[in-house]
This record gives structure tokens, sequence and C-alpha cells, in this order.
């Protein structure tokens, strides 16, 4: 491994989306010139900027998802259903961001019926064997991916505030590894992500059972020495539990790749201000360190 390789990967729509509604939810969208919101694109660039000051990566690449119909919607029809259209004020944004992002010269990576949690856990599996690779998201789900190479940088409220997981924080915090978190969320389901998990096991329950039995198979193997209110629950649900196991896994085998080379963190500044300028996107310019 190259130690001095530090990967960024960015969840691009955990940031534009947060950064939209820090200024939508009291009406302000920041609309341009040409009647084109522009305040989640403005949020996004000052999230990545203010990261890249402070955690000093030497590549970047950002991923997306692309599009609500992906293979978890064609495995279960419910997953995310409960997530309505995306504002009008943020549809024109989406576009317009990876144009901003490739001019800053970072890699837009998506595929079709994939998630960005995906490509970044392919990428992140790939890339840790050259660099340290760290991930930058609001979503708790990518906590699943650390390892020893792999840290997760949570967005906390406002702007340059972190929680900064490893494997060891995430364990002496909730008491069980990154992998069995797949195993946790399949056990207790994903309110966000409208999955159910087995109906009546919550989150204390299915942390037992994971430190008890290690994993759902354990606990399958073990079924006898369960409560009988449990068994009966896991019994019941069993279907149900592996679907939202599979529902649960970040994918990392799908097929995106970025070479650290096409990755190389650089700016070119004429580039980056003719887009702010187009998108009439102000006061951004100086937060950067160059």
């Amino acid at each position: 491994m190259e130690k001095n390789n530090r990967v960024l990967l960015v969840d691009g729509m955990a940031l534009l989306f947060r950064a939209f509604y820090a200024t939508a939810m009291s009406g302000y969208f920041m609309v341009n010139s040409k009647g084109v919101p522009t305040n989640a694109i403005h949020g996004f660039t000052k999230h990545l900027f203010t990261a890249v000051n402070t955690f000093k990566p030497t590549h970047v690449i950002c991923c997306w998802d692309m599009g609500s119909k992906t293979y978890r919607t064609e495995m279960f029809p419910d997953y995310k259903a409960n997530r309505g259209a995306p504002p009008v004020e943020l549809i024109p944004q989406f576009d317009l961001v990876k144009e901003v992002v490739a001019e800053l010269d970072i890699p837009n990576v998506g595929l079709e019926r994939f998630e960005a949690d995906d490509c970044i856990g392919t990428l992140a599996k790939e890339l840790s064997q050259h660099a340290q690779v760290q991930i930058l998201t609001g979503d708790q789900d990518i906590l699943q991916l650390l390892e020893q190479h792999v840290s997760v940088i949570l967005l906390k409220k406002g702007y340059g505030n972190y929680a900064v997981y490893n494997e060891e924080l995430f364990y002496s915090e909730k008491g069980i590894t990154p992998r069995q978190m797949i195993d946790l969320k399949a056990l207790m389901g994903d309110s966000s992500d409208n999955y159910p998990g087995v109906k009546g096991i919550g989150e204390k329950t299915a942390v037992r059972l994971l430190q008890t039995h290690g994993t759902i198979e354990g606990i399958l193997e073990n079924i006898a020495s369960l409560t009988k209110s449990q068994r009966q629950k896991i019994e019941s649900d069993l279907d149900m539990l592996h679907l939202c196991r599979e529902l649960a896994t970040i994918n990392c085998e799908v097929d995106v790749c970025c070479g650290l080379e096409e990755a190389l963190w650089t700016i070119d500044l004429i580039k980056m201000r003719k887009k702010f300028e187009e998108l009439e996107l102000k006061n951004l310019d100086h937060i950067l360190e160059y």
C-alpha cells in the first residue's frame, strides 16, 4: 500500500439532499438570473471543499444514485417507496451538480440499477488495497463498509462537523462489528429504507442475539435456545428476514472502476471559477485551501 494515498469517496446524493434541505426549509433556493435554483449545488460544494480542507485527500471520487429503480426495488417493490418525488426546485440541480464536479476534475461514478452505496462499496474494496479510503456521507448504512483501511466520515449538522468512524469506534459504540450491522438491519428492519425485518424484533433484542450467536445463521442454528416469543417471531418471518438481509447488504462487486490516476485531486482554478460564474455560485472560491 502507498501510505501517502488518501482517497475521499463522496456520497453525492447524501451531500446534495442535506445541502438542499438546509436552506429549502426556510424557502431559500438561491435562484440565479436564469431562474435556476442553486441552493443544493452551493451547499454541496461547500460541504465538499470543507471536507477536502479538513481531511486533505490526495484523490477524490464522487458517487451517485442513477434513479429510483434498482435491483433492490425489483426484489422488493416497497423498498424506499415511502420517499416522495424530489422537490421541483431540486430536480434541475441533479445534472448541474455533476457538471460542477466534472469541472473540478473529480470523476462522477454511477451505474443504472445500483445505488451510490454499491459504487462506493466496490471502489472502497478495490482502492483500499492501494490507499487509505475515507467515505464522506450522512448515511449510517455505509458504516458496514468499515475495515482496516476504510473509515467513514459522517456529516453532522452544519459545515465542518463530523463523526469519524473506524472499526474500533464502531464496535465500542454499537457492541457489534461493522459486518454484523447487515444482520442487525435484517432483523430489526429499516424504516428509512422501508423494509420491515422481523416483526416485533427491535434493536436491543437484535443486538443481543448477534452478540450471542454472531450471525443470522448462528441464530437459526440455535433457535431452540431462544425465548418462545423470539422463536415464533423469527420463524414466522423467515423469508422476510433473508430478503431484508439482501436489501441491507451493500454490493461491493458492481461493474464500476476508477483508477487513482483519474481521481487525483487537482484544481484548475480557471475552469472552476468559470463554472461558478456561469451558475452564479458566490462565496465558494475563498473556502478552498489551495
